[in-house]
């Protein structure tokens, strides 16, 4: 028993002196981590001309009415709604024949005014030579003189009548004013049609012009005296008169592909908007646009200048900030605020806070951290080999 209790103490012993000696060793610091990689590139220098963007609509240079100009029974419609015309083509019929019929009434009435008139001439001549030997009294020839007057006032009057009478057979046919698209049809064949010139004629169709289109836009007073001092020094930016380049997309297109040009701007400035208005027109052979389209432009906004631009992945935001991380000489990565322009392809404009030969991380954005320590890797260069594969 004594022997055992003496094992037991030695094994004590033993641990003890195991546990002492392991706590007293100090543990092995773990290995650094090595600076994460990133991409690096200088801001590019590119010539830029600043865009404003407004939203406007279409607006046909041409809206006529089709309105009837002479009363009667609508007979034939010789186009289809929503059909394309051209100027001069012939769109309604109302009846003739009442038209015709008074048309030749009146040509009756101009011939028997003018047979009237060569017999009042006759007489006339006649009694020039009676008066002369005094075989009529002076007083005869006068009233010769106002029957031949009178007969020249009637075929005037007629002619005017046959005149009207061909001008009213005329407008029994309706033609286009305009080359355009046609709208709908307002009245069927058969239904009596209200002419002339008063406000309750009838209209019978509306046909806008689409090829040249206008667009029309509104932009604030600010804006307005910016163009206003950019057309001062020369420059060809909302200047009255000046055929500004502008760019055009519809709702559905990235880009702007559609070009035309600021054809007008207003000469008031709207007292309960604070905005005037602005006019372009584009071209539009196929037919896309269409009058009360939706659509957005861009307006050159400055005179062109040398800006600095770089990707728009870079870029990164703080709160209401806006700020890049660029790499220096030691490879110790920083933050600079940095004041946006607008969106050129894939890159943006950056106005303020960044200079040309800074290294600019456009790659690997989330592994930097600023104060922290990167291995730079300059854009379209091949990465740099790990030591193991130096090693192998």
């Amino acid at each position: 028993m004594a022997a055992l209790g003496t094992a037991r103490n030695l094994s004590l012993v033993l641990a003890l002196a195991l546990a002492t000696a392991g706590c007293g060793e100090a543990p092995r610091p773990a290995a650094a981590p090595p600076p994460p990689t990133v991409t690096v590139a200088q801001p590019v220098k590119r010539t830029i001309v600043d865009k404003d963007e407004y939203v406007g609509r279409f607006v046909a240079v041409d809206a006529v009415e089709v309105r009837a100009r002479v009363s009667g029974y609508l007979e034939i419609i010789h186009s289809t709604d929503g059909q394309l015309v051209k100027q001069g083509d012939l769109l309604f019929t109302v009846d003739r024949r009442p038209f015709q019929t008074t048309l030749e009434q009146v040509r009756a009435n101009l011939a028997q005014s003018r047979a009237n008139l060569a017999y009042a001439e006759n007489d006339l001549n006649r009694a020039s030579q009676l008066v002369r030997d005094r075989t009529i009294t002076e007083q005869a020839f006068d009233q010769r003189t106002q029957a031949k007057r009178v007969a020249e006032a009637s075929v005037a009057a007629n002619e005017a009548a046959v005149r009207q009478a061909e001008l009213d057979l005329q407008f029994t046919e309706l033609r286009a004013p305009v080359a355009g698209r046609i709208g709908d049809r307002r009245v069927s064949p058969g239904n009596l049609v209200t002419g002339g010139t008063a406000g309750n004629t009838t209209m019978l169709a509306m046909i806008v012009s689409l090829d040249p289109i206008r667009f029309e836009f509104t932009f604030d007073e600010a804006s307005y005296l910016r163009y206003s001092r950019l057309g001062g020094e020369g420059k060809d930016i909302g200047n009255r008169g000046a055929r500004t380049p502008i760019a055009l997309k519809l709702l559905d297109e990235q880009g702007f592909p559609h070009q035309g040009t600021i054809d007008f701007v207003d000469n008031v400035i709207d007292r309960s908007s604070g905005t005037i208005r602005g006019r372009a027109v584009f071209t539009n052979p196929d037919g896309l646009f269409t009058p009360g389209m939706f659509a957005r432009i861009q307006v050159p906004g400055s005179p062109p200048y040398e800006a600095l631009l770089v990707p728009d992945a870079a870029i990164g935001a703080e709160q209401a900030r806006k700020f890049v991380l660029v790499v220096d000489a030691e490879n110790t990565v920083q933050q600079k605020y940095v004041t946006l322009g607008q969106v050129a392809g894939d890159l943006r404009v950056i106005k303020d806070g960044l200079g040309p030969a800074d290294r600019v991380i456009v790659n690997g954005i989330a592994r930097a951290r600023a104060g922290g320590k990167v291995t730079p890797q300059t854009e379209g260069t091949p990465p740099a080999p790990s030591p193991q594969a130096k090693a192998s």
